[in-house]
Order: structure tokens, then sequence, then C-alpha cells
């Protein structure tokens, strides 16, 4: 399996955590000295069992969490906790936790306003990101009225609206529907930004990265090929996951 030994962190990544820690009170060492570098344009897949540090790894990136220890950099500037960084975007697990306005227009239009721009810039970038994601139709729709699967867009079309460079997205494709499903992937395959994807989804990995990281507890297990990673059937189901169908037809390992 192809292990790649992580790089000094330099100005032109557009990620970089150097033997990142974190712990919460009551559970110790969520992140286990986690040192990870990705390249701008690069499309990283994060795979691991319920509890492998998923979320947590993605909300300290944010500045969301302080890590106990090591550092985060983003387009190499230090991420400083709780200072705003309009360079990267979040898609939350849960939709419900980024839509609270009256309409989705509002909620798209949400963070682009708190950037400064004018009334037309907002304008154009909530109908550009709306109908880029096919769902224009939704734009006087009360958030709370639609289906999982139609939130989710929602909230993805609100981080894609602020234009970040850094995207990450957590269980992008959980509870949308077949076609939802596939808009989503066609998409993603066009975004020109840095993604980074977590998700039990591993079909929608395979699809749509190029490098894999395995997570588990907190700690990063391998670092390479997609397919390569996850067609080592022992070590998937030595952590908490199977060998996706879609290499099924790989030889056995």
């Amino acid at each position: 399996m192809a292990n790649l030994s992580p790089a000094q962190p330099c100005e032109d990544e557009a990620l970089s955590l150097d033997q990142v820690v974190f712990a919460y009170p009551d559970v110790p060492c969520v992140l286990n000295e986690i040192t990870l570098n990705i390249q701008p344009g690069e499309r990283l897949g994060v795979i691991g069992p319920n509890g492998a540090g998923k979320t947590t790894l993605f909300l300290t990136i944010c500045g969301v969490l302080r890590p106990s220890s090591g550092a985060v950099r983003l387009f190499g500037k230090r991420v400083i906790p709780g200072e705003f960084r309009p360079e990267v975007g979040l898609v939350f697990q849960n939709p419900n936790d980024q839509l609270f306005c009256p309409s989705v227009w509002d909620d798209v239009a949400f963070g682009v306003e708190n950037l400064g721009y004018g009334e037309a810039e907002v304008a154009e970038r909530v109908t550009q990101t709306l109908e880029q994601l096919g769902i224009l139709e939704y734009r006087d729709r009360p958030p709370h009225h639609l289906s999982g699967g139609q939130k989710r867009m929602v909230a993805i079309a609100g981080v894609l609206a602020m234009q970040p460079q850094l995207i990450l997205y957590d269980e992008p494709s959980a509870n949308l529907d077949l076609r939802s499903r596939r808009r989503l992937i066609e998409f993603l395959h066009q975004a020109s930004q840095t993604l980074i994807i977590a998700s039990h989804d591993l079909e929608l990995i395979l699809e749509l990265c190029d490098r894999l990281i395995l997570l588990d507890e907190g700690t990063v297990i391998a670092d390479g090929s997609p397919v390569e990673i996850m067609s080592d059937r022992p070590l998937m189901e030595a952590h908490g996951l199977e060998k996706p169908s879609g290499l099924l037809s790989h030889p056995p390992r």
C-alpha cells in the first residue's frame, strides 16, 4: 500500500496540519498528532468508522475547535480559532445546523451578504449557485418545508455561493435520492476548488477523489490511492469498513 510521507509545509499548499492533537474534556485524544498536507486542486477523501474523528478534524481545520497542540495552516497562513477565514467552507453533516433563514434564497444569500458584497453581486451569486445545483425552484420555499435531501443541497449552495477555495464536505450524499446524488457528483466533478470529502458513501469517494486517508481513533492509518486502500479487505475490515462493491472485481488482498 502506498503511504505518503508528509512533506514540509509551504505557502503554496492549500492546507497543512502539523502534529495536530485535539481532545474533548471527557474524550481524550480525538485527534492524535495528525500531520497532513494537501495541494491546491487536490480531492481528498476521508473514510473511517463512526467516532474516528472526521467531523472533529473538519471543525479544527475551520478554526471552530482549538487544537490542544500542533498547527493548522490554510494557504500558508496559520488558522487562529474563532477567526473568520473566507478561503474555507464547511458543509455540515446535518443541514439543519446551517439552515435558519425564512427562505432558501435568504439562507444562500446570508454568507455572501456577510462578506460585504452589494445587492447585485449577492443576487448574481445566489442565482448562479441555485441554477448550478438544479434547485432554483426552491428559492422562495422555507427550508424547514424541504426534504432532508433538498435541505442538504441548499446547505451546499450556501457554502458554494461564498466561493471558498477549499471546501470540506461532511457526508454530502446523505439523504439524497439517486438523481440528486448523481447531480451532486457531476457538479463536484466540475468543481475547481480543493475538496475534502468525509463520507461513508465509498462509491462516491472512489468516483470523486484522487487521494484517500483512512482515519480511526484520531490516527491516520493509511494515506494513498483510494483504489489501493479500499481494495485491501483486511485493512478495511480491521477498521469497521467494507470493501466497496465497485471494487469487488479486484483480486482480494
